[in-house]
């Protein structure tokens, strides 16, 4: 026969929820991310949504760099770009806080994904 305490059993439930809590707020960490710097009245930036922006996460490169949009009013938080962003939209990789390029501008589907293939291969192996 198993006894069990109330003190016991509520220690047991207090750690099952802080180990959800943490489960459900811990985020993979990745090395690499491609930040997309944005604006509302962007035309290009509505066409690389519909273009690659829905399917981007399934992609090879959205694996090794998650997309994380910003809005370009936000470009001065970010202290680790090379210069600043002038047009939209910017798509600038980061790896572990620091730029490794960017692809200014939406060139097409057909050339958006060479010229991010080129900026992925900088990557530290």
């Amino acid at each position: 026969m198993i006894k069990i305490s109330i003190r016991s059993a509520g220690l047991h439930f207090i750690l099952t929820f802080l180990l959800g809590c943490l489960l459900f707020t811990i985020r993979p960490a990745y090395a690499a991310e491609l930040v997309m710097f944005t604006s509302d009245y962007c035309e290009w930036c509505e066409e690389w949504e519909k273009d690659i922006g829905v399917m981007y996460h399934l992609t090879d490169e959205g694996k090794k760099a998650p997309l994380k949009r910003v809005d370009e009013t936000e470009a001065g938080s970010y202290k680790q770009l090379e210069r600043g962003i002038h047009f939209t939209p910017t798509f600038v990789l980061l790896e572990q806080g620091k730029e490794i390029g960017r692809i200014t501008g939406y060139p097409g589907e057909h050339f958006f994904f060479p010229m991010l293939s080129n900026l992925l291969a900088k990557l530290q192996q």
